[in-house]
């Protein structure tokens, strides 16, 4: 196992700048999830980190090397793809294999590497079939296999699980989950599912644009959204943010007052946005916040509540059941303690 640092890390392909000097440094032994958006760079930069591609600038080191000239199979990393990129004429006992056998192991160190793996992923009983033969999972079980028998000092994860359904993806990630925990390789995973990123990770990395947004533990960036769009994007349904003014302590929307238990370095008359988590928003006939009912999607457990507030979109989630309709008026309070303001103007947070 080893750490993984990423200083000042730059990508360019040609005039165009997809990374802008990228700051991570991944513990020996951490999950670590890069997140965002289609096109924020995280897959280039997991790319740069195999070897894939080239560095633009700055410095990549795995362990105490600096690996920026090294060639793939000299990192000694193991990749895991979204496609699986398994050799469809080889079996599985072949495909999981095949980096030993090229590599000229022993064959008893080969076989006996191979069967724990299977063990471990449950593949056992499909060591003699070929990939054509399996469906997605047990596809997906066979590259990190392939992945496994190579012993190696990172494990590289690129979206592995956007080619599977909902309840096999639940699934899976739970399994990747339980693997690293037995196993504590390092780990770096790219996504841009952030339920995913919130389940897996020992930390997480938001990116967007080529830059990193923020870092840090999944509940720390839930509690503690740096920005708007960390807030927006971490968190399902995502926060909701509503325009105001920053009045003696509290936020003015329209005739109402929030009032904000939290330290804030709001200036007075401030233009902010009120951010406040679909499930920190209770039903109450003393609040001051009217919002009108537009969608009701009850999901069994929950009910999510579209509403509008001012004009603007506001997502309630209800434990309670409750006998709505759309157009209905709906009085909320919001949880005093967990509310989120943010300059209008910059997005970034005013918590103190």
């Amino acid at each position: 196992m080893a750490s993984v640092t990423i200083e000042r890390v730059e990508k360019a392909f040609g005039a165009t700048k997809v990374l802008h000097g990228v700051d991570v440094g991944i513990e020996d032994g951490e999950f670590c999830v890069l997140v965002g958006p289609s096109g924020c760079g995280k897959s280039t930069l997991l790319r740069m980190i195999a070897g894939l591609e080239e560095i633009s600038g700055g410095t990549i080191s795995i362990g105490d090397r600096v690996v920026n000239q090294l060639p793939p199979k000299e990192r000694d990393i193991a990749m895991v793809f979204q496609n699986y990129a398994l050799y469809p004429h080889m079996k599985v006992r072949d495909n999981m294999a095949f980096a030993l056998t090229l590599a000229k192991r022993p064959q008893a160190e080969i076989d006996s590497k191979v069967n724990e793996a299977a063990q471990i992923l449950g593949l056992e009983p499909y060591l003699d079939r070929y990939p054509r033969q399996l469906s997605g999972g047990q596809r997906q079980r066979v590259a990190m296999g392939r992945a496994i028998v190579r012993d190696p000092q990172v494990f590289l994860f690129d979206e592995p699980l956007s080619n599977l359904d909902a309840k096999l993806r639940v699934q899976m990630r739970t399994e990747i989950k339980a693997l690293h925990q037995r196993l504590k390789t390092t780990s770096i995973y790219v996504t841009h599912d952030q339920i995913e990123a919130m389940t897996m990770a020992d930390r997480i990395v938001v990116m967007r644009d080529g830059v990193v947004e923020q870092i840090g533990t999944p509940l720390h960036l839930y509690d503690n959204p740096a920005n708007v769009f960390v807030a927006g994007f971490i968190g399902s349904p995502a926060m909701n943010l509503i325009k105001g003014r920053w009045v003696g302590g509290a936020v003015q929307i329209g005739e109402a007052r929030v009032p904000v238990r939290r330290p804030m370095r709001a200036s007075e008359g401030q233009s902010v946005l009120l951010g406040m988590r679909p499930e920190h928003l209770t039903p109450s006939d003393a609040s001051p916040l009217t919002a009108r009912v537009e969608v009701i999607e009850p999901t069994g457990s929950d009910t999510l509540v579209m509403c509008t507030l001012g004009g603007e979109p506001l997502t309630v989630v209800l434990r309670d059941r409750m006998a709505l309709k759309p157009g209905m008026t709906l009085r909320l309070a919001p949880s005093f303690d967990a509310l989120h303001v943010f300059d209008e103007a910059t997005g970034k947070s005013l918590a103190s």
